[in-house]
């Protein structure tokens, strides 16, 4: 065991608990629990969405996967920043406008179905317990890695820590995890980055000379093509990256934290540049743990590549150094998980219970308790899952929750503010058909069936594809478009569609009741 690590470790658990201590006392209310009140600031609802974003499988992940295949691995960094330019022109405003405390809040303002309401609640909480599974993967390797303990312990862990902050301190709680977390991580990235940038002599072109000849791939790490050599496969993971941000529940709720569009707008740009420095850094990452430690070592300590850079950091700074970086990533992995937490018994208190089991009449002790409940039973979900794929890298995971997302959530959000026709019918058809297109294109690829020891399943996949989003994308579209045009007016029952429409229109641009 690594004991200056161990000691960190407790240090980061310690300050969290502390948060999650003081939290409690302002967690009074069901506004307090699912959005803080609405009380942050656009700084600080940036730094929580980017600390909800820089997760186990961007600092993890990605420097893994940077390492292991060169340029392949930095498509994850570009999609991932790219996103944030369709979630600011596109949902940022719009959702804080409508919504209230969830995603379905949104679209219940055009469409009064619970049945809606169901399918948005179940969508979220798919959506996040995917994500989950790869902080958890993460967090799993890296506490193995460090203190010697067991995988399936690891995982268990992290699993009753998240559901402490959020049953506990609720937003409050998990927003300045975050906020402390994005800080550390920054901090910690920039001067590991800077430590390898100064191996190449603070020389870019020096850096990427170098790496030509710095690992077995040659001239090669630096193309396209080490990993994806399907085209479509490559298109249909960045589509998934780039779209699925404008879904991702747990990103989406951060919106409602805040008191205003505006406000909600300015988070979104400090969001941008934090995280865009922090993608940026994570080619000095990948380069220097493909340089200095090497693959072998890199899939030696753990097969998917998650722990290429505290490996690096031990390389270039020793055993304190990697202590803290790993430390970092600890927190990294438990902030994130407590926000997935939460999106989903958000979802399934407010929206499952209050608006379909109780209809709209649950007192706010009744929500706050249904949602803890929730947090524990979506918590031992995720924690089973986890231990299935514990040898997958996680910034694949995380890929393929973008792609859910992509298909399920976001064709809906864009149907519901810019499409006059758009009805009922086709809001549950256009998330029914996203979701589980993108689920079953998942369950007969790749990435699930393989060969023993680098898939979950033995045995050849159904289709090539490792993402299932340049499929399952359009189908989401199409169901949504074929469930509005294939419904008739007095079917779908939506009353009074084009004055609400127009109503949704006026308030979602301008946050003005008509």
């Amino acid at each position: 065991m690594n004991m200056t690590a161990f000691l960190l470790f407790c240090v980061i658990v310690l300050l969290t608990m502390v948060i999650t201590y003081f939290a409690s006392k302002k967690t009074n209310s069901a506004s307090d629990f699912y959005t803080a009140g609405g009380g942050l600031t656009g700084w600080q609802n940036g730094l929580a969405i980017a600390g909800d974003y820089m997760s186990a499988a961007s600092f993890l992940g990605i420097a893994g996967s940077i390492a292991l295949v060169g340029f392949d691995g930095f498509f994850y960094s570009i999609g991932f920043l790219v996103a944030y330019l369709v979630v600011l022109y596109l949902v940022a405003e719009p959702l804080r406008n409508l919504g209230k405390y969830t995603l379905a809040d949104m679209i219940a303002a055009r469409f009064q179905a619970n049945k809606v309401r169901g399918v948005a609640a179940l969508n979220t909480i798919t959506i996040s317990t995917f994500y989950m599974i790869a902080q958890l993967v993460g967090a799993g390797a890296l506490i193995k890695l460090l203190l010697g303990i067991d995988y399936v312990w690891s995982v268990i862990i992290v699993g009753c820590l998240m559901t402490l902050y959020v049953v506990f301190g609720g937003m409050h709680a998990t927003s300045w995890v975050q906020i402390i977390k994005a800080v550390l991580l920054m901090g910690g990235t920039f001067l590991l980055s800077m430590i390898v940038f100064s191996k190449f002599d603070f020389n870019l072109i020096k850096m990427f000379e170098s790496m030509k000849t710095a690992t077995p791939l040659g001239e090669q790490f630096l193309n396209p093509g080490n990993k994806y050599t399907n085209s479509l496969d490559t298109l249909s993971l960045n589509l998934g990256l780039v779209l699925g941000t404008a879904g991702l529940p747990h990103i989406l709720i951060r919106f409602f934290t805040v008191k205003d569009a505006p406000t909600a707008r300015s988070s979104v740009v400090y969001a941008t540049w934090v995280i865009g420095l922090f993608y940026v850094m994570t080619i000095f990452l990948g380069f220097g743990a493909a340089a200095f430690v090497g693959a072998d070592l890199i899939t030696a300590a753990d097969k998917g590549g998650n722990m290429a850079a505290p490996l690096l950091a031990r390389e270039l700074g020793g055993d304190f150094f990697f202590a803290l970086i790993s430390a970092v990533a600890f927190a990294t992995i438990l902030a994130v998980v407590t926000g997935l937490v939460l999106s989903a018994a958000s979802a399934f208190a407010h929206d499952f219970y209050n608006h379909i089991v109780r209809k709209g009449k649950a007192s706010e002790k009744e929500q706050m308790s249904a949602a803890r409940w929730a947090s524990i039973g979506v918590s031992i979900l995720s924690i089973i899952l986890a231990l299935l794929a514990s040898k997958l890298n996680v910034a694949f995971l995380v890929g393929l929750a973008f792609a859910v997302a992509a298909s399920a959530n976001l064709p809906v959000i864009l149907f519901t503010v810019f499409w006059r026709r758009f009805n009922t019918a086709g809001a549950i058809a256009g998330m029914l058909t996203g979701l589980l297109s993108a689920i079953i294109l998942v369950a007969i690829s790749p990435s699930v069936w393989g060969p023993e020891g680098k898939a979950i399943l033995v045995g050849e996949p159904l289709i090539t594809l490792t993402n299932p989003g340049i499929i399952s994308i359009p189908l989401g579209f199409i169901g949504a478009w074929l469930g509005t045009i294939l419904t008739s007016r007095s079917a779908n029952k939506d009353n009074n569609r084009d004055a609400k429409f127009d109503e949704v229109l006026v308030k979602a641009n301008t946050g003005i009741h008509m």
